[in-house]
């Protein structure tokens, strides 16, 4: 029978990965091939033929791979955790085939295999779930490796949200606050649920994409394994070169995770591994490892690394206003769940977990109960219809808490070619026969029928057609599912949806929440943030004049933030080949943006003096961090606490900021060419640099005083020498707000003020920029060869028109773009700029 509903639903996890699906009511969990067993590892290799492996044998073949690379230095054709770079230009090289492969790719790869285990049917719709604190690059590229997989209908579901909706189909706890404990083995999250008699609703997250089992292997890695073979080798040779260090320490990770998972069950284990299996030393002795791991010397080196996850859960908890024991259930979701390490520590800290469920299938299963609730896209049923069947349209609530439910029933005439009787009856059949509707006519127009729900239980029903003779007519489809007992919310919005703007007040390029799409909004979400005002005008069919829309996503405490210190999503360009008449300077801007439940970006820009509005589709972007961009960044970090203490400041806050970025820096230089090591340490670090700001903003009097006479004295001079009568008559009104600030020691609105200031003598200076490049091109426009010379005698007449009766930069950086386009030259025009001078909308 041809499906209607998606039905089928796939954990993509970094370490393993499941895929489920609904049969006559039930969830099915679909085993590998190979081993039958309910997960597989999320791992690909290829062999010398370049035949790909993916699953258990990939796993085999990269513990295989791994240990050569140590013993005979030899190149890795298998790889793992790949989940963690999704969205960023990572690339894995395969020797074997000559080939860079992305993440994606290699996603799909494990996509693929997950298809091959469904054996009765082809499937190319699947409701695929992602770590709740998954960015826009990252879900993007998810449902890129969909594609590449060939799934033609992809629905993203948060892991948390699937989860629970396992748990809460077979709970008996109907009401209260519920926490998903997410620890997978590359991401966790923690989701915070209040349930009303079974309505499950999402209302707050908390997350790290950096934090995983992955953190908890190398813990022991660097801690335990390392240190023994340091205690009878020489490895600093291998230690110092950090291309090197990270295959040793990734070679090393599976003997992590035997210790691991064998301390789950036992008080010590031994690793013994042959001299010469991990290499040589520097000085060419085969390493030899014989190392006792005791439950106390994992718990030691694992807590620390739990604490993060926990800290976050609690944190979570804390910005709601709840304990531990305010929890009605502690849901455990990840392999490393099971460790007892963890789940004690939890208990003591917020709760005793709830072990009902399979923390390792509880995702699969519950995106799978998810799938019976969503259509199918109508392209994909029409390629499966069997038309000669009369066609149905089945209406009802995929989920409910109610034990009655209304059905609407119609026949699709248009989607039938068979004969459709005059008369159609239908009958509604309960798949456990203890109710039926009898049989009721049905048509074209549609009929309500009453069916009857068993509590707690996916409820199937079959539906059979009759002509008006009682003979039985082929219907499509022929049986429906109704979940009773619990029903999800939406998916909520996991961070804060915002753009870049320059405060008119301040000048700063800061992160504006866009209303209506703030962190916890019900997906789909639509906001609008409104009078915004552009920074200059726009020239039709000028390309070189532009509008910028930087789309990103905050954090808690993101608002009025530098945007940079938050994730870039992508920047929409409109320019003035997309206007189609004069744009004015300051002309009022409403933005909107919408987000659909699986979290993509669609919006317009309306442009109230002359009409228009523009549509974009906001793609995301690959992530890129530049190894020097980011050790600067560190740098500059460490700088701005420095200056803190130098100004006397010391509080809780900026002591705990340091530590944070000292440690993320040491992450860093642990593996600085690392794509998943720059993510995760440019993830902490924009975290720290959002407290450091602050605390710089937080400036006592005497300090700001200084600061204030000094910016304002520079703009006096800047002015003397590049002003006119209209920024003289600026200066001229800000001097008594100067004064005034002065006068009242005015600690709280001084910050603003002198940014004000700064912002009119970076004004000035660009001015003066733009005039001497015009008086430039006067001075030397017979030795410069013009594309058109009539067109740039033109413009430096306007020019120095402008120049004589009123100058401002906005207005001359129209004529100099045309003029260096004119003159073939090419002039960095914005060098003088800051984002002020860029086409960043105001507000």
């Amino acid at each position: 029978m041809a499906r209607t509903k998606i039905d089928y639903g796939i954990d993509l996890g970094t370490t393993n990965s499941a895929i489920s699906r609904i049969d006559k009511g039930e969830v099915k969990i679909i085993k590998s091939l190979d081993t039958q067993k309910d997960t597989s590892p999320s791992c690909v290799a290829y062999n010398k033929k370049g035949s790909v492996l993916v699953g258990d044998a990939a796993y085999r073949s990269y513990r295989s791979d791994s240990l050569k690379s140590l013993a005979k230095n030899a190149p890795l054709n298998a790889f793992v955790e790949f989940k963690r770079t999704m969205g960023t230009d990572k690339t894995y090289h395969s020797t074997n085939i000559s080939k860079d492969l992305t993440s994606e790719e290699l996603s799909a790869e494990v996509l693929k295999r997950l298809k091959e285990y469904v054996s009765d049917e082809n499937i190319n719709a699947a409701v695929i779930t992602v770590p709740a604190a998954f960015k826009n690059n990252q879900i993007d590229a998810t449902r890129k490796a969909a594609k590449l997989a060939g799934f033609d209908h992809v629905e993203v579901l948060q892991e948390p949200v699937a989860a629970s909706m396992a748990y809460g189909l077979d709970s008996k706890k109907k009401d209260g606050f519920w926490l998903v404990f997410d620890y997978g083995g590359g991401t966790f999250d923690a989701a915070l649920l209040k349930v009303e008699e079974g309505i499950m609703k999402v209302i707050d997250t908390e997350g790290d994409n950096y934090l995983g089992g992955k953190n908890l292997d190398y813990a022991v890695v660097d801690q335990l394994i390392i240190p023994h073979i340091q205690k009878n080798y020489e490895i600093d040779g291998i230690l110092s070169d950090d291309a090197k260090k990270a295959e040793y320490r990734g070679a090393l990770k599976f003997f992590a995770e035997e210790i691991k998972n064998n301390l789950s069950f036992n008080s010590s284990h031994n690793i013994y591994v042959d001299p010469g299996d991990c290499g040589e030393d520097d000085n060419g002795e085969e390493i030899e490892i014989d190392l006792t791991v005791t439950q106390d010397q994992l718990k030691e080196v694992l807590a620390p690394v739990f604490q993060k996850a926990i800290d976050c859960a609690v944190t979570l908890l804390s910005r709601n206003n709840l304990q531990g024991s305010s929890l009605d259930s502690l849901i455990l979701v990840g392999g490393p769940t099971l460790s007892p390490i963890v789940r004690e520590m939890l208990e003591k800290q917020i709760c005793k977990p709830d072990t009902s469920v399979d923390p390792m299938t509880v995702v699969s299963t519950g995106a799978a109960l998810y799938a019976s609730t969503v259509e199918l896209s109508e392209e994909i049923k029409d390629q499966t219809r069997d038309k000669t069947k009369i066609q149905l349209e089945i209406g009802h609530e995929a989920s409910t808490v109610e034990t009655e439910e209304f059905v609407t029933v119609k026949i699709l005439e248009d989607k039938t070619e068979g004969t459709i009787p005059e008369k159609v009856f239908a009958e509604i059949k309960r798949g456990d026969n203890a109710w039926a509707s009898g049989k009721v006519e049905i048509n074209t127009l549609g009929e309500v029928i009453d069916v009857q729900l068993t509590e707690g239980k996916t409820n199937v029903f079959d539906v059979t057609l009759y002509d008006d003779k009682g003979n039985l007519l082929e219907c499509e489809p022929n049986s429906f599912n109704v979940i009773q007992g619990s029903v999800v919310g939406s998916a909520t919005l996991p961070y804060n949806m915002g753009i870049e703007i320059q405060d008119i007040n301040s000048g700063k390029v800061v992160f504006r929440t866009v209303p209506g799409l703030e962190k916890n909004k019900s997906l789909p979400a639509i906001g609008a943030i409104n009078n915004l005002k552009t920074p200059r005008q726009i020239r039709p069919g000028m390309e070189s004049d532009y509008l910028e829309i930087s789309i990103f996503q905050g954090e808690h405490g993101a608002e009025g933030s530098r945007a940079i210190h938050n994730h870039h999503v992508n920047t929409i360009y409109i320019t003035g080949n997309d206007f189609p008449a004069l744009l004015p300077e300051n002309t009022d801007v409403d933005i909107t943006v919408n987000i659909d439940k699986s979290q993509k970006i669609t919006g317009k820009a309306y442009f109230t003096a002359i009409d228009f509005e523009y549509d974009f589709e906001c793609e995301t972007v690959t992530d890129h961090v530049e190894t020097a961009w980011l050790d600067n960044e560190f740098k500059k970090g460490l700088s701005s606490v420095n200056e803190l203490k130098r100004k006397g400041i010391s509080s809780e806050e900026l002591d705990k900021a340091e530590k944070e970025i000292q440690e993320g820096k040491k992450l860093f230089e642990s593996s600085k060419d690392d794509t998943d090591t720059k993510q995760q340490a440019l993830s902490n670090l924009r975290k720290s640099l959002k407290v450091v700001d602050k605390l710089l903003g937080d400036r006592e009097w005497p300090e700001l005083e200084k600061e204030l006479k000094e910016a304002f004295h520079n703009l006096e001079e800047i002015n003397r020498e590049k002003g006119n009568e209209q920024t003289t008559q600026i200066v001229n009104k800000i001097k008594p707000d100067v004064e005034q600030a002065i006068r009242d020691k005015d600690s709280k609105n001084t910050p603003q003020l002198i940014e004000i200031i700064n912002h009119l003598a970076f004004e000035l200076e660009k001015l003066e920029h733009a005039m001497g490049l015009i008086y430039s091109f006067d001075r030397d426009f017979d030795s410069i060869q013009w594309k058109d010379r009539n067109a740039a005698r033109s413009l430096l007449n306007r020019g120095k028109q402008i120049i004589v009766e009123n100058p401002s930069f906005d207005s001359l950086r129209p004529i100099c773009a045309d003029l260096l386009q004119n003159s073939g030259l090419t002039d960095d025009l914005d060098s003088t700029q800051n984002e002020s001078a860029k086409g960043i909308l105001r507000g």
